[in-house]
């Protein structure tokens, strides 16, 4: 059959045909559903992926924590108040420990500074074990508030500008000033001296650096040769 059909009729009248129309054929059911399914799922997969992230920071929250405190132990030493140790290149005649070609210099600046106003190597003993503990014999440009350079002297209390407590010439300058004026500091204990100068929270902490500040004002002072021999990275100094 071709869908379509012939109606008799009495004498005298027309045939007609009568063409049939093929009623709509509906979609099989399992083809709307997959649209249905799949929008589902892809929700699905974006609350997972979103969790699956969360649960990352979470992991990694711990170890930024501690990553962030050891940044910010190395920034400052709140036991010393003085910047953390450093690699040398340095050795001192009598001395241990080594030093860096910056450590040095700053030390020479503050010998030189002692000895221009006359003043005993007492002096410069004192102020190089003040330094040590203060910044590591570092010109630092950060410090305890607004504390600044190799003694960690503080603008606001009076020592100068932040660019003149930088300054290694003048900041030795100005420490030598308040020293000699310390009751008896010539025959004093090293750390109660040097207290009476800087006020520290740590009034104990310079005695420690005594007999590395003597070692260095020696090496400083002295006329022998070899006192002092840096050692660059690439090999010795010509």
């Amino acid at each position: 059959m071709d869908g379509s059909s012939y109606t008799s009729h009495p004498s005298g009248t027309r045939r007609t045909t009568t063409t049939r129309r093929p009623s709509p054929r509906r979609k099989p059911a399992a083809r709307r559903k997959p649209a249905a399914r799949r929008r589902p799922a892809a929700r699905g997969r974006k609350k997972k992926a979103r969790r699956k992230k969360r649960w990352h920071a979470a992991r990694w929250w711990p170890a930024l924590v501690v990553a962030a405190a050891v940044l910010v132990g190395l920034a400052w030493d709140t036991a010393n108040k003085g910047a953390p140790e450093v690699p040398g290149q340095c050795t001192i005649a009598g001395l241990s420990m080594t030093l860096t070609a910056e450590q040095v210099a700053n030390a020479a600046t503050i010998a030189a500074v002692g000895r221009e106003r006359g003043l005993p190597e007492r002096a410069i003993v004192i102020a190089l074990a003040t330094a040590q503990q203060e910044s590591r014999l570092r010109n630092l440009d950060y410090g305890d508030r607004d504390s600044l350079g190799l003694f960690q002297q503080r603008p606001s209390s009076g020592w100068g500008t932040p660019a003149e407590v930088q300054d290694p010439v003048y900041a030795a300058g100005r420490f030598f000033d308040h020293l000699v004026e310390v009751p008896g500091w010539e025959a004093g204990r090293l750390t109660d001296v040097a207290q009476e100068v800087q006020r520290s929270a740590f009034p104990e902490a310079y005695e420690r650096w005594g007999e590395m500040a003597e070692k260095l004002a020696a090496a400083q002072v002295s006329t022998l040769p070899d006192q002092i021999t840096c050692v660059p990275d690439e090999g010795p100094v010509p």
